[in-house]
């Protein structure tokens, strides 16, 4: 079924199940999501601002190489972060002891980890404060920085969570809710929080 006409049927319809996740009834007065209908609106707002050819060849690169690159700036922008920065921080070196670390420093936010580059990238609304641009701007000798529009990131399909091959990137912390991102403010804090690290280890 074409996306962008998913997109505009009503609710009720029952051919709208693709775009909008189906409630699933676990107590009375309660509702949950099924994870397959969570990872659809995630892909959904991943790819929403792509016109169709783009968005049909993000899904196959997704379905070839479990990453598409996608543009950054449309619903969300990109804050790349060495690993050896936030290893001075958490004091971990295991992959899944910094992806539980990460989850708690940014509330839950989406990060993506790119280990053939030993980077990460916690993901931000596409507005970002101008303070978080200053503060990477002033340490891209440590090789954080901004991506903003016109810049192209590897995204992981919504499944591709935990490390799987020596290169291939993959979530970090998954992008559970397609309308929750990391808080600027928080990836702000935790950059800053490195960078005092790094300074302490390089005194000593």
């Amino acid at each position: 079924m074409d996306v962008d006409k998913a997109a505009g049927m009503q609710p009720g319809d029952q051919s709208d199940t693709r775009i909008v996740p189906r409630p699933l009834s676990v107590e009375p007065g309660g509702f949950m999501h099924s994870p397959a209908d969570r990872r659809l609106a995630t892909e959904h707002r991943l790819l929403a601002n792509l016109p169709t050819p783009l968005r049909d060849r993000a899904r196959w690169e997704w379905e070839q190489h479990r990453v598409a690159v996608l543009p950054v700036g449309g619903p969300f922008s990109a804050v790349r972060m060495p690993e050896r920065l936030l290893t001075a921080l958490s004091a971990h070196t295991e992959t899944a002891c910094l992806d539980d670390f990460l989850s708690e420093a940014l509330g839950g936010g989406p990060v993506i980890c790119d280990p053939r580059f030993s980077r990460y990238y916690a993901l931000v609304p596409a507005g970002m404060p101008a303070t978080l641009r200053q503060i990477t701007d002033a340490w891209r000798d440590l090789e954080v920085e901004c991506l903003e529009r016109g810049s192209y990131l590897g995204v992981p399909r919504p499944d591709a969570v935990g490390r799987e091959g020596a290169f291939a990137s993959y979530w970090s912390v998954p992008m559970d809710s397609a309308a929750v991102l990391c808080s600027p403010l928080a990836v702000a804090r935790l950059i800053s929080a490195a960078r005092h690290c790094v300074d302490m280890e390089t005194e000593a």
